[in-house]
């Protein structure tokens, strides 16, 4: 039996006509905002025409460190705009970008890895680039693996090096400037990872094909005070993560069986009328859903969005399936 029959090959999770789609928003609205994203405490900001930039450089960056069609990129950690740029740089040279669970550990972490068999590989967090070398395979492929936080390290024929390796080149000036936002821009928000194995495929397809301007939070424990400043229009969710948004509004509430609670649960039953609005708009502003128009959850379980437990009682009006 091959190694093929045993881990069959994974799905690239760059459409075709992604790197078209980008060209357009750089030459139709080169100056607005595509992705935002806090680092360090500060909002980082790309224009459409930055980000079509940034693809190129990272793609030169690729290439030096020889990069070549057919080439697998592996991609763990949360979404945000490296791990983009790094997959449609990866496309733009004819390689395949794949992702792995950025929580994966031991036989499955190994599991994954002999799957995709990647020969470059973006893993965010230094503790996870600790896992993907005690992982007993370094000695069985070559693979170069690329971190912000990790020092650079040879073990075996895996070798580390910094993120900033691959970014050859001057940054857009656009990118080292702070963002403060424009209350008429339409965001959508997205606060996921490489778990969710098909939600990056769902989230470029998104992105390019409606031009819609992306934010992400810093970490996923800041992602309740971003998500409030940056005040979306959108939210971009798995099935699971709309569970677990919705245990984070119900941990943020009062609980259950106080005066307080019964009467969040009040301005539910007719939340347009006076009193019950008001409380409504406040509830909202807290969670940062003041602008919110909608959530998405591709490929959701069917009635997810109609028959989700009592505590999905705030975001029922928001829900919707996309196809």
């Amino acid at each position: 039996m091959s190694i093929h029959e045993l881990y069959p090959p994974l799905p690239d999770v760059v459409a075709d006509s992604a790197l078209t789609a980008l060209q357009r928003w750089a030459r139709e609205r080169p100056t607005q905002i595509a992705l935002r994203h806090r680092r360090l405490g500060a909002w980082k900001a790309w224009r459409w025409i930055d980000v079509l930039r940034e693809v190129e450089r990272v793609a030169d960056g690729l290439r030096q460190q020889g990069f070549t069609p057919g080439a697998r990129l592996a991609l763990s950690g949360a979404f945000e705009p490296s791990l983009l740029m790094l997959a449609l740089a990866a496309h733009q040279l004819g390689g395949q970008s794949l992702v792995i669970g950025r929580d994966s550990r031991g036989d499955e972490l190994q599991r994954q890895l002999r799957q995709a068999r990647p020969t470059f590989a973006f893993v965010q967090r230094r503790e996870d680039v600790s896992h993907w070398l005690g992982s007993g395979l370094v000695e069985l492929w070559p693979l170069r693996l690329f971190s912000a936080q990790a020092n650079a390290v040879s073990n075996g024929l895996w070798q580390v090096q910094p993120l900033s390796t691959l970014f050859v080149g001057e940054a857009p000036v656009a990118q080292r400037q702070g963002w403060t936002q424009v209350a008429e821009d339409d965001v959508l928000w997205v606060d996921e990872g490489t778990e969710w194995r098909e939600g990056l495929g769902h989230l470029l397809s998104r992105w390019l094909e409606q031009g819609e301007g992306l934010a992400f939070p810093e970490t996923s424990e800041s992602a309740g005070r971003d998500r409030r400043e940056i005040a979306p229009t959108g939210l971009l969710l798995s099935a699971a993560r709309v569970e677990a948004l919705a245990g984070e509004i119900d941990a943020r509430l009062a609980p259950p069986g106080t005066w307080r609670r019964r009467l969040c649960d009040w301005t539910l039953e007719n939340p347009q009328q006076g009193l019950r609005r008001w409380l409504k708009g406040r509830v909202r502003r807290l969670l940062g859903f003041h602008r919110l128009r909608r959530m998405e959850v591709p490929s959701a379980p069917a009635g997810v969005a109609l028959q989700g437990p009592a505590r999905l009682s705030w975001l029922h009006e928001y829900l919707e399936r996309a196809a």
